[in-house]
């Protein structure tokens, strides 16, 4: 019979290839951001920095974007208020709601990581070759989306 540790060496299940693949890019990610002077972000403050617009998004969006809490949500936002790196502020659209918006360090942040990210998938573009890597990234792109759904639907039933 074959163990849970020797499965996972040889044909590890999509959570445990996710969970690979998010903690490398992670690491490299936060190594390289502290590098550039953003030493004081962390894995976690990723689930509103990745899904900001420079024009500001609503902690609900946050949260549904990135699939977390909206209470998770609320906690990193006020981090990341204390930290410098976004503001709330009124939503013209809508008075009674509040934008997160990007302060001028957290653009500078978002454009360092965006930079980041760029190098990291040149990477492994070059390496795969252009053609392999947007298909691997349109079927991992599917299967995410898939599983998202699915999850929903079967919390709602």
């Amino acid at each position: 019979m074959t163990t849970r540790a020797e499965r996972n060496k040889t044909n590890p299940d999509l959570g445990v290839l996710a969970g690979r693949l998010l903690f490398a890019v992670q690491s490299e990610l936060f190594t390289a951001l502290a590098a550039k002077g953003f030493d004081d972000l962390h894995p976690r403050h990723g689930a509103v920095m990745a899904y900001m617009d420079p024009d500001g998004v609503r902690a609900t969006e946050l949260s549904r974007l990135s699939g977390q809490h909206k209470q998770v949500i609320g906690t990193l936002i006020d981090e990341l208020e204390r930290m410098g790196y976004v503001v709330r502020r009124p939503d013209p659209a809508d008075r009674r709601a509040k934008l997160v918006c990007p302060t001028d360090r957290g653009l500078d942040q978002m454009r360092t990581a965006d930079r980041i990210m760029t190098g990291i998938q040149d990477r492994h573009a070059r390496r795969l070759g252009r053609e392999a890597f947007a298909q691997f990234k349109a079927t991992f792109m599917d299967v995410t989306e898939h599983q998202r759904k699915s999850t929903a639907t079967r919390a709602r039933d």
